[in-house]
Parts: C-alpha cells; structure tokens; sequence
C-alpha cells in the first residue's frame, strides 16, 4: 500500500512543470524540462547550462511560441496555425534544431507563396537553410518576374542584398536557357519523328501500297485505303512518283526532290533491321556499300541515322503492345523478294 502511494506521489512530482518558456509580450509558458531536450538539442544544451528555470524565446509572437511548444509536446501544426505563424515556426525550428516541424513548415509556407511574399520568404529559405522552399521561389519569382519586381520586397532586396538580386537574374537568365534548349529539342524531335513517319510510310507503300502507288505484284482491286498517315504518306507517294518520271534523272542530273527520295532510301536503308526480306527498293545495295564504305559517310549523316532511329524506337515503345506485335509479325515474318520498280495507278 505504501509503495502505491510512493509510485503515486512519484508520478504526480514528475508530471509538474518545471521550466518556463518566456516570451516576448512576457508570457510564461510552463513547459517540462525532459520533453524539450528530448526533441530538441539546442534545448536540452541551454537547459544543462542555465541554473534558472526560465527559457526566453523572443522576437517572434507569444501565440507562434505556444504553437512551437505545443508541436514539441505533440508533434502536429495545424492548418490555421500554418496560416497565422508558418513563418515564425520556420524560423523557431531551423534555430532549436527541430527537423519534422522544419520540413512541415517549409511545405506549408511553400503552398502559401504569394507576389507580395515571396522575395521575404526567399531571403528567409535562404537564412534557415531551407532548399526546397528556396527552390520553390526562385521558380515562382521567375514565373512572375513583372509583378515581383513591383513590391517593396524586391526594391528593399535591391538596396539591401544586390548578391541575392544576382543570384534571382542567374537563376531566371538559366530558366530561360533551358526552355530554349527544351523548345530546340522538341522541334529537333518532331522533325527526326516526321523522317521516322517518311521512313514507316515507304515501307507501307512498298509492302502493300496506298492510295496512288502500289508494288508490281498487287492488283488494282486490291489497293488499300488510306493509311492513318495519310498526310505523310501522300508526299512520299508524290516524291515516288516525281522520282520514277523525272526527265533530269533520267538524264543523270536529277534534281531537289530525286535527292529527297534517294536520302530517304538511303535513310531507311541504315535504319532497316532485315534487308534480306525488305521489300523497299534498294535498301541491301545501300547497306552493302555502307558495310564497304563506299557510300563515305560523315559524322552528321551518321548521326543523323542515329536520331532516327532512336525517334522510331520511341514512337514504336508508344504503340499499344498488341499492334507493335502485329508490326514485328509483318516485318518479320515477310519473305517476299525486294521490290525495285513501282507502278503508278
């Protein structure tokens, strides 16, 4: 009985208070010393070295310190509570070493960014060591650059800190370096992609024909309808028609587009994975002399091969996995001999 009483008495001593945090309106918040230097280091080592049981935690709000307090006993930060001190609670978890309330703080203020804010709370990432919510507003000071400029947090930045003005004009001058290079790549893209549609669009007409051009061995009556390429399959039907009637090829000059159709030939020639079966014109005669090096080529043309090929591996990845395996199949599974001369309908 007497030791239930001793445990008793035991656990009412321990759950008295015996800190007090003091605030800046002289707010006295009683606190327990062992749960604070439990979650917090700096406050463990400030409690060992101070003989009076008093913390101050000044400079900031009375109500952002009891919201800092209570996260330490519970380990939650509501969401008004985010509204009202977000940015004094980063500022209280970056000084006293408290890292989950940190990252809850950088996330919160982050969703909160606005035009009028977001220089103070960029200079404020940068002070707490906060790389995420720096990040994000340099990326919302560069997406916004014509209305940052006209608040007094930048024209204050402007006098007080120029290295952090430098380091906003960089950050926004790399932006724009990226989106040009990204807009550069794309366009490089579609263009590869469209010799890649050419390429797909030869092989079809010299395998079962279109709409004008057909192979020797298919009947009229038996001329498909056109394709789902139908646009690009068109122009390499008139590149094949102008190429087979050209009067200055067949005098040994040719011309503009009897080039086009003998660079895509020779195109699909270097991207085709089964010459011995393939049905377009002169694709073995092209690959042989590539393997002879008779056809001489640059690093540009050589590149170029493998643009193309990599443009016609993504568009096939893209494809439904039953139609690439019907296309394999096709491709595969094809023994007719070469095709060499076309018939215009």
């Amino acid at each position: 009985m007497e030791d239930k009483n001793h445990n008793s008495t035991s656990a009412a001593v321990i759950s008295e208070p015996d800190i007090q945090i003091l605030t800046s309106g002289g707010l006295r918040i009683p606190a327990h010393s062992s749960i604070l230097a439990m979650v917090s280091p700096v406050l463990e080592n400030i409690i060992e070295s101070r003989a009076k049981r008093v913390i101050p935690i000044l400079g900031v709000p009375c109500d952002a310190v009891s919201a800092f307090v209570e996260y330490l006993y519970n380990s939650r930060c509501t969401e008004e509570q985010m509204e009202k001190y977000g940015i004094q609670l980063l500022v209280l978890s970056h000084v006293y070493l408290v890292p989950r309330l940190k990252q809850r703080c950088s996330r919160g203020v982050s969703e909160r960014l606005t035009v009028e804010n977001v220089v103070d709370v960029l200079q404020l990432a940068r002070l707490c060591d906060a790389p995420d919510l720096y990040l994000k507003c340099l990326k919302q000071v560069a997406t916004r650059f014509k209305s940052v400029e006209q608040t007094e947090g930048w024209n204050f930045m402007q006098d007080h800190d120029p290295w952090l003005q430098l380091q906003i004009l960089r950050f926004i001058n790399e932006a724009e370096s990226r989106k040009k290079r990204m807009r550069r790549h794309k366009k490089e893209q579609s263009l590869y992609l469209q010799l890649s549609d050419g390429i797909e669009c030869l092989e079809h007409i010299c395998r079962e024909g279109c709409t004008t051009v057909r192979p020797c061995n298919v009947e009229p009556a038996k001329r498909p309808s056109p394709c789902h390429k139908h646009n690009t399959c068109e122009g390499v039907q008139m590149l094949i028609k102008h190429f087979a009637l050209c009067k200055r090829r067949a005098n040994g000059f040719g011309c503009s587009r009897c080039k086009r159709m003998w660079q895509l030939l020779r195109l699909h020639s270097s991207v085709c994975d089964h010459p011995d079966s393939c049905r377009v014109p002169l694709c073995r005669q092209f690959k042989l002399k590539a393997q002879h090096h008779e056809l001489g080529d640059d690093a540009k043309w050589k590149l170029l091969e493998k643009k193309v090929s990599s443009a016609k591996a993504m568009s096939s990845l893209s494809l439904p996995k039953r139609k690439r395996e019907e296309e394999l199949r096709d491709a595969v599974g094809s023994t007719a001999q070469a095709l060499k001369t076309f018939r215009l309908c």
